[in-house]
């Protein structure tokens, strides 16, 4: 009777922190309410995890791709993708893909004759030059692909929640903007391509974070001074216009 008393205060002691296992006496591990889960575990693939889309600008790796922290590696992927680009505008889609995968092949099929003839000339038994390739394992396991998936899911939820609120008039000042820029992009696409504005966007991507971040404060400025007038012009329609005003929460 004495044990389980003291079992029970023990118990009603540590109940906000766990439970206690009465055979042995000790605490069993239970997390607490307000843990918070290990940094390595919330750092691990955080796009896939996230809750809600993840900006791809917000990865580390694209950061440091278009802000130039390794020359040479931003200006690799700089220089074939606008390649890569610029061989769709010319070619078509079948041609640049078949090109590619020739290419490809004529430089592993040149290695493989190499590294034959060598070892040939040389008798040694140095075994197939792309076997450290062939032995790792490229497979998509179910979990992986359950995560993309997932991942596809949210973002294309999301779009579809934005497009309906949009395309429904959820909000007539934010609907109309969205017809303003849809009138607008029409005299640009019969100016450009899609693989121009592609190619013009690539271009933008990689040089406008590198001009930002040195002229910061000046180009800051500027954009709160158009902003600022934007939302006055807005403000003044929106008092003129009926109907235009966004209705207050209540």
């Amino acid at each position: 009777m004495a044990d389980s008393t003291q079992s029970e205060k023990i118990s009603s002691s540590h109940g906000s922190d766990g439970f206690v296992d009465a055979s042995a006496g000790q605490k069993a591990p239970f997390p607490a309410k307000d843990a918070k889960p290990a940094p390595q575990a919330a750092s691990i693939d955080s796009f896939l995890s996230s809750p809600q889309p993840v900006s791809l600008i917000q990865s580390p790796q694209v950061r440091e791709l278009i802000y130039w922290r390794d020359v040479k590696m931003s200006g690799t992927v700089f220089g074939v993708t606008l390649l890569l680009l610029l061989s769709l505008a010319a070619f078509s889609v079948v041609s640049v893909l078949s090109y590619l995968l020739l290419a490809l092949l004529i430089v592993t099929i040149s290695f493989r004759v190499f590294k034959s003839v060598v070892q040939a000339v040389q008798k040694s038994d140095e075994g197939h030059p792309f076997r450290a390739y062939m032995e790792k394992d490229i497979s998509l396991s179910s979990e992986s692909f359950s995560r993309y998936v997932d991942t596809g899911l949210r973002h294309g939820n999301c779009v579809l929640k934005q497009l309906s609120r949009l395309f429904l008039v959820e909000d007539l000042v934010d609907s109309l903007k969205l017809a303003v820029f849809m009138w607008l992009m029409t005299y640009v696409g019969a100016v450009f391509n899609g693989i121009t504005l592609l190619i013009i966007a690539h271009i933008l991507v990689f040089s406008i974070p590198v001009v930002y971040e040195k002229y910061k404060t000046p180009i800051d400025r500027y954009v709160g001074i158009v902003h600022n007038q934007v939302k006055s012009v807005v403000s003044k329609v929106q008092a003129k216009v009926p109907g235009l005003s966004k209705r207050k929460p209540e």
